[in-house]
């Protein structure tokens, strides 16, 4: 591989690796998916997270942090399917595009209202919504667009 990495390749790794496992891979895994050495792997991994993609490693680390619309860090967007819940959504809005990762599963977003701290739920099945409580549930982003890039780290 030595410095050629093929990007939509990595990407589907680790995004598959999300979906099955509920967690990022290490770069080990990567590189062994991969058929590299962990070296290679690790570079890999950086070539994916230095690309225009949203992604981020925790800073000063080889561990990801976050791969749309997943998070590796726990956050309060608790994301079941089919019954097993064990992924974490990156924000509100992720959280709603995790139903494109799982067709014809029923995804169940679980998460208390950052301003009232009341339980929010909403259940999707492909382009449908199955049921949300309340019925009427609100999104707002508190950093202007101009300044995404700048706080990912932070998210």
């Amino acid at each position: 591989m030595s410095g050629e990495f093929d990007l939509d390749q990595i990407y589907v790794i680790i995004r598959e690796h999300f979906r099955e496992e509920g967690h990022a891979p290490h770069y080990t895994e990567i590189a062994g998916e991969l058929g590299v050495s962990p070296e290679e792997g690790r570079l890999a991994l950086h070539a994916l997270m230095d690309s225009p993609f949203p992604c981020w490693l925790h800073p000063d680390t080889d561990y990801i942090a976050s791969f749309p619309p997943f998070s590796n860090i726990p956050t309060q967007y608790h994301i079941t399917v089919g019954g097993v819940r064990k992924w974490f959504a990156q924000c509100g809005f992720e959280a709603l595009a995790m139903r494109w990762l799982f067709p014809g599963e029923r995804v169940l977003v679980e998460a208390l209202c950052m301003n009232s701290g009341e339980p929010m739920r909403i259940e999707l099945r492909d382009e449908e919504v199955l049921s949300a409580e309340p019925n009427t549930i609100y999104g707002y982003v508190a950093v202007p667009l101009a300044k995404w890039r700048a706080n990912l780290p932070f998210a």
